[in-house]
């Protein structure tokens, strides 16, 4: 069986660094391995634009599927979509696709984990909604308009100037500690789910950036750290 590869990153920066692209090649790749599929090159390539119907990436991956009597392969469901509707009209059209996580799901099985899928991204939504309600009933400021400056203080790079970085960055945590916890609480706990909630919620990070799963875990590491 050939196989096209489909892969989808959260930011551009994570498509070239690797960040969350690897665990993904590699899920693929195992399982093309294992069962024998051959994996036609290049892979393709998803930045998520939060829309299911802005995926030129994925059309492309269709397209050749399709022209060359090959199977999609995804690594898990959720990086196709966490929108029901949108999966099974994708497992209703004429390109097989396979999960490298449940390669061999059938039609039956992936609805159900499509509706799952679904469920647990509306829920996320819900809690989140609610941390920020409680954030804000504490009187607790969203974002961080001093990331940026942080920034140029450090921009000739001396010790002075970074150590200042690192104390907003400390001193960030701690506004955001009550959050994070809240959010826990909840049940959101994974470092991508934490990210979702926080760029959600308008928070930046201390340079004033969005968050991702390698900054949420530089996060969850200073707050245990500090106490």
């Amino acid at each position: 069986m050939k196989a096209v590869a489909y892969y989808r990153v959260s930011t551009a920066a994570q498509g070239r660094s690797g960040l969350g692209l690897e665990a993904q090649k590699e899920a693929v790749e195992a399982v093309c391995s294992a069962q024998g599929w051959e994996l036609i090159s290049p892979p393709f390539i998803e930045v998520e634009s939060g829309r299911d119907s802005d995926r030129p990436e994925l059309a492309k991956a269709i397209q050749r599927a399709r022209v060359t009597g090959a199977t999609l392969v995804v690594a898990k469901l959720d990086r196709l979509s966490r929108n029901a509707a949108f999966l099974n009209k994708l497992m209703d059209g004429k390109v097989p696709i396979r999960f490298a996580d449940m390669p061999f799901a059938d039609r039956f099985i992936v609805g159900i984990m499509a509706q799952v899928a679904q469920w647990e991204a509306e829920q996320i939504g819900k809690r989140t909604k609610e941390a920020l309600k409680a954030a804000r009933d504490r009187g607790q400021r969203l974002g961080n308009p001093h990331g940026a400056a942080a920034l140029r203080r450090a921009g000739k790079g001396n010790a002075a100037s970074l150590a200042v970085v690192k104390a907003d960055a400390a001193e960030r945590a701690e506004q955001l500690r009550p959050f994070i916890l809240d959010m826990q609480a909840r049940g959101i706990t994974s470092l991508g789910a934490l990210a979702r909630a926080l760029n959600d919620g308008g928070f930046v990070t201390a340079r004033g950036g969005q968050w991702h799963a390698s900054s949420v875990k530089n996060l969850v590491t200073r707050l245990s750290q500090a106490h």
